[in-house]
């Protein structure tokens, strides 16, 4: 039997990705962020979590994606502490579709022959498929390997 491995389904830019549940603390609507002076691009601000001040990541900096018009739907997916080194992290998406277990099978592993910044932050991608009356479409979301993200910040 394939193994599965759970995942949090989310949208930026009009475009699927998805994440390890596991790094995935809760999920809140979007709440009034306080900018930090000076902070690199890729923050947001901070905001106050129940008590826990909580850095704040534009995954759309990040991952060099255009950085479209905050809307209304938007969302902060929290990681866990041991995602971010020990920190308070979140990061900001346009929306969360759904969490789902997929199969070992419907990963396509990314090489390490591809050089672009942006594939090293990719664990795969993941292949679904969608019925939509009688035909099948293949829907595509990229699997992003947070903790190497947050790794990279770090050393950066």
């Amino acid at each position: 039997m394939a193994e599965t491995i759970d995942v949090v389904e989310f949208e930026l830019g009009g475009e699927r990705y998805a994440l390890d549940i596991q790094l995935a603390r809760e999920i809140v609507e979007m709440i009034p962020i306080t900018p930090i002076p000076r902070a690199p691009p890729y923050i947001s601000g901070v905001i106050n979590l129940r008590g826990e001040i909580t850095n704040i990541m534009n995954l759309n900096t990040l991952l060099g994606l255009a950085d479209k018009e905050v809307r209304s739907n938007q969302k902060i997916i929290v990681l866990v502490p041991e995602a971010a080194g020990g920190s308070n992290v979140g990061i900001i998406v346009d929306d969360v579709s759904s969490v789902m277990q997929i199969s070992e099978a419907d990963i396509d592993h990314i090489g390490e022959g591809f050089s672009s910044d942006f594939s090293s932050f990719v664990k795969g991608i993941i292949k679904m498929k969608a019925v939509e009356g009688e035909s099948v479409k293949k829907n595509l979301i990229i699997w992003i390997d947070m903790q190497k993200v947050i790794r990279d910040l770090a050393q950066a």
